[in-house]
């Protein structure tokens, strides 16, 4: 049996930041220095309720997507930000990230490569953001911005 180094069970050997990682259980839910969902939410209120809180996002989020016309997602999965933290251009013409790089987040992708875009969504206690991009990750537009 592998020894768990994380609250939420995830499995660690398949993450692409592995070797950056410093732990969750050695950082106290902190591995890359910034903020999780999943740590937060567990210590708080144990396994249960982060699964129920994970069930309720993703009815939250599928609500959001059914108005988008874009699919379903079956889930949610932790994601570090730096994978998801994509530009953004305003209105006004400034470009912005709205994320954490070193925090850790809830999101899924929904993808149509063979028209060339895919949709994601990141997601913690605070916001749900939904966005499209090409497959390459350039082009992105943020759809969605709501506070929870």
């Amino acid at each position: 049996m592998a020894e768990q180094h994380n609250y939420c069970g995830a499995n660690c050997e398949n993450c692409p930041s592995r070797e950056d990682c410093r732990g969750c259980l050695a950082t106290c839910g902190s591995p890359f220095g910034g903020r999780c969902v999943a740590a937060e939410y567990i210590k708080a209120g144990g396994m249960d309720a982060y699964l129920q809180f994970k069930q309720t996002l993703t009815d939250e989020v599928n609500v959001l997507l059914a108005g988008l016309e874009v699919g379903a997602i079956d889930g949610l999965f932790e994601l570090v930000g730096r994978f998801v933290n994509l530009e953004y251009v305003l209105p006004n013409g400034e470009r912005v990230k709205l994320l954490r790089d070193n925090d850790i987040y809830l999101g899924a992708q929904i993808s149509f490569a063979d028209l060339g875009i895919c949709y994601g969504v990141v997601a913690d206690t605070r916001f749900i953001l939904i966005c499209s991009y090409s497959v390459n990750g350039s082009e992105s537009e943020l759809l969605v911005y709501r506070k929870r």
